[in-house]
């Protein structure tokens, strides 16, 4: 991949946004009773027992994806890869009650913090995939400060946060919960630069801090962030290793896909392949540490079922019409 111009990038769509991540996991009956049942999703697709996706309402589009492969090599611990996985949950309060489920069943929480723009905590799934689960500040309280957001990781105040519980009976996570943005661990930060920023054109949000940076489309704090925390000159994990699979970026259109695809191509980007999903297309690039991101466009409009949910291969040139 040959390094991009920064200053000429242009920026992804204002609407782009991350939509799902894919796990491949070695015990899939716990690793699916862990999302369901500790956080709170729902089945929205599954294929025996191969694959199952999961949304916040059962509905697609999905949340989070786990394929099994029960021998699949752990990756290193300072691999590339995930970092973790963030949920957005819509309200402080829904936050909240998603906190106290999980401190009533015991869940071990890797840390806390209040970031200014959101309200964060962290835990890990059995196979020890991180994940962020948080609810934004309104953005009309975010403050910028040359031209970038500002970000903190101050103490979060729990005793409050847990007030606003309240005494319902908890039903699950809250249906209109998203995945906010993905943190990736990489090997080499102006290259993550270059194709997450000089290619894929998210704008950069937060340079501030040591190995590490946030990037965002329409101004948001930061769809992904990448750093390199221990993983700075690491190798790519063994193929097939249990952890990240792939993510997804959504597009509100063909147009953009194209356009991101032949910018892609010009630069030297691996494409991976191309699938009609039958509710949406996909094409898959990979990054210089070898992470799959599928650049996808919906073919439905909000929330559906997920009965027409299909994998079939197809070619770049079909997806974008050319």
């Amino acid at each position: 991949m040959r390094e991009t111009r920064m200053a000429d990038t242009d920026s992804i769509a204002a609407t782009a946004a991350v939509g799902h991540v894919h796990l491949t996991v070695r015990d899939l009956p716990g690793m699916a009773r862990f999302y369901r049942e500790t956080l709170g999703f729902r089945d929205a697709w599954t294929d025996r027992d191969r694959t199952v996706f999961l949304s916040s309402d059962g509905r697609y589009p999905f949340h989070v994806g786990l394929t099994a492969e029960p021998t699949a090599p752990l990756p290193g611990g300072k691999s590339p890869g995930l970092y973790h996985s963030a949920f957005l949950l819509p309200a402080r309060r829904d936050l909240a009650r998603l906190v106290q489920w999980m401190l009533s069943r015991g869940v071990a929480i890797d840390g806390a913090a209040d970031h200014l723009v959101s309200e964060a905590l962290y835990l890990r799934d059995p196979e020890g995939n991180g994940i962020e689960v948080y609810a934004d500040r309104p953005r009309d309280h975010w403050t910028h400060r040359d031209g970038q957001i500002v970000m903190a990781a101050d103490p979060i105040d729990l005793e409050g946060l847990l007030a606003e519980a309240g005494a319902e009976e908890w039903t699950g996570i809250h249906p209109e919960t998203r995945l906010g943005h993905v943190h990736l661990r990489v090997s080499d930060l102006g290259r993550a630069e270059t194709f997450y920023h000089g290619v894929l054109g998210f704008d950069i949000a937060v340079r501030g801090y040591t190995g590490a940076l946030f990037l965002s489309a329409g101004g948001y704090h930061h769809h992904l962030g990448v750093n390199t925390w221990g993983s700075r000159g690491a190798p790519h994990p063994p193929p097939g290793s249990a952890g990240l699979r792939e993510f997804t970026v959504t597009l509100p259109d063909t147009r953009e896909l194209a356009r991101i695809v032949r910018r892609a191509e010009r630069e030297g980007v691996r494409i991976e392949n191309a699938v009609d999903h039958g509710l949406c297309e996909a094409v898959t690039l990979r990054d210089g540490d070898g992470i799959a991101v599928a650049l996808t466009v919906d073919r439905v409009s909000g929330r559906v079922a997920s009965t027409g949910w299909t994998s079939t291969p197809t070619t770049v040139e079909a997806v974008l019409g050319a």
